[in-house]
């Protein structure tokens, strides 16, 4: 059956329509979120696994048989690998990585066996796709140049597919004022040929194909960011002295979020040890520098064996130094496993749980503190008896706050998760870490950090 086209066509229209392009991705803010999030919501759902391919896949499903009877979607290859597209060509041609292509009346699969995405090409200076590039404006012509017909006759099928084509159009994709990649449109005998009229419809196309397209390397790009920074945030493998057992987990809020937990252990003279948790309030670049300075600061006071009230009271002293003043909390805690004793102090943190050899879980009623950075004049330091084989475990809002339950049950299923991970016999805190997150993450909205601590039962 052959495709016919009718530029005036509601049928046509609604070819172009943005939900028919789901862009991805979750930036920037102000265009990301057009009438296809809207009204689409696996859309929103999914941006977490947005990546160039998906998007380009379906910018060609919106393309054929809609509008043309096949497409190759391409992006410039040093917007990939350099993360910043380039204003204007660095010299002749484009070094272009091919995305995705569909053919009409053909499966995915055959597509992709004749034209794969991920191959790598130059496309000269002669070439339309490159001409387009170059020039910011879309191109028609009426057949292949002598250099993409070789490439495409290299291929299994490449021949037969060429030859079912005669009309091409080739549009610029051109995002936020930079070309970012270009898409070649073809059409085959029996559909009209392309002319000026169409060239309309293709840049709107192209148009919002190249948003999306953009989306998605801002958030792939993001996210490579992101995981760099959480990796490269976390404490050092710790230096826990002997006659103590630490465990620890961190799980960020999504694979692109950068939030402001963070947590340490320093070791002390004597054999005892800090344990610091604290969490800087937002998520992003901001949260992430106040969390740096924080952490940075509050190890160093900390390998001074500074007592602990004034460990925070210079913390909340710096902190309401900054430009911008941050809302934190932190929970500092000095172990000492020779005496059986741990002495913590809080700045408007969350309060820990003490977790008996048996499996019987509590919250001790602690002087909880002003946040850091309010200018608190003292923090009061409690000591509490931390019996050989009990834990302590310290951890941030994360692992108990959520919209779908109350703090108070938030409490309680931690009590419970800690509880019954750490009454089983040979469980390493380790275990219990993986157990009680894995546990209570269902109900993540944000960071999670946990942090158990325990004197050995035999003193080892």
């Amino acid at each position: 059956m052959t495709t016919t086209w009718d530029r005036d066509s509601s049928t046509l229209s609604r070819a172009f329509r943005p939900t028919n392009l789901r862009c991805r991705g979750r930036r920037p803010r102000a265009r990301r979120r057009g009438p296809a999030v809207r009204q689409n919501g696996r859309a929103g759902s999914q941006g977490d696994r947005a990546n160039l391919s998906q998007t380009a896949s379906e910018v060609a499903e919106a393309a054929v048989p809609g509008f043309a009877d096949a497409v190759i979607i391409y992006a410039a290859e040093r917007l990939l690998a350099d993360g910043e597209p380039a204003s204007r060509p660095a010299g002749p041609g484009a070094v272009v990585r091919r995305l995705a292509m569909r053919l009409a009346r053909h499966e995915v699969s055959a597509a992709d066996s004749t034209l794969g995405a991920g191959e790598v090409l130059v496309l000269g200076p002669g070439v339309p796709g490159s001409a387009a590039m170059a020039t910011g404006e879309p191109i028609l012509f009426d057949r292949l140049d002598e250099e993409t017909a070789e490439r495409i006759a290299r291929h299994p099928g490449g021949r037969q597919a060429a030859a079912g084509l005669t009309s091409y159009l080739a549009a610029p994709l051109i995002a936020r004022g930079v070309v970012v990649g270009c898409a070649i449109f073809g059409r085959a005998p029996a559909s009209p040929a392309f002319n000026e009229g169409d060239i309309l419809l293709a840049r709107e196309l192209a148009s919002r194909a190249a948003v999306c397209i953009d989306n998605a390397r801002l958030y792939s790009q993001e996210r490579r960011t992101a995981l760099a920074l959480q990796q490269g945030l976390l404490p050092a493998q710790p230096q826990v002295p002997d006659g103590l057992e630490v465990g620890h987990r961190y799980l960020p809020a999504g694979a692109s979020v950068i939030g402001g937990d963070w947590h340490d252990i320093v070791p002390l003279s004597g054999g005892r040890a800090a344990l610091i948790v604290g969490d800087a309030m937002g998520h992003g670049p901001e949260a992430a520098a106040v969390m740096v300075q924080l952490r940075t600061a509050a190890h160093t006071l900390a390998d001074l064996e500074l007592p602990p009230s004034q460990v925070l009271r210079r913390l909340d002293k710096m902190a309401a130094g900054f430009a911008a003043a941050p809302f934190a909390t932190c929970i500092y805690a000095v172990l000492d496993p020779p005496g059986g004793s741990c002495e913590i102090v809080q700045a408007g943190h969350l309060p820990p749980a003490l977790v008996a050899p048996g499996g019987d879980a509590a919250m001790p009623e602690l002087p909880p503190g002003l946040p850091l950075g309010l200018g608190a004049e003292s923090f009061q330091a409690a000591t509490v008896t931390l019996p050989a084989g009990a834990a302590l475990a310290l951890y941030t809002d994360g692992l108990v706050e959520s919209r779908a339950q109350t703090l108070d049950e938030g409490m309680a299923a931690l009590r419970s998760a800690l509880g019954g991970a750490l009454a089983k016999a040979g469980a390493t805190l380790a275990d219990a870490c993986d157990a009680v997150t894995e546990r209570l993450r269902q109900h993540r909205e944000d960071d999670i950090t946990l942090v158990l601590a325990r004197i050995p039962a035999d003193g080892a």
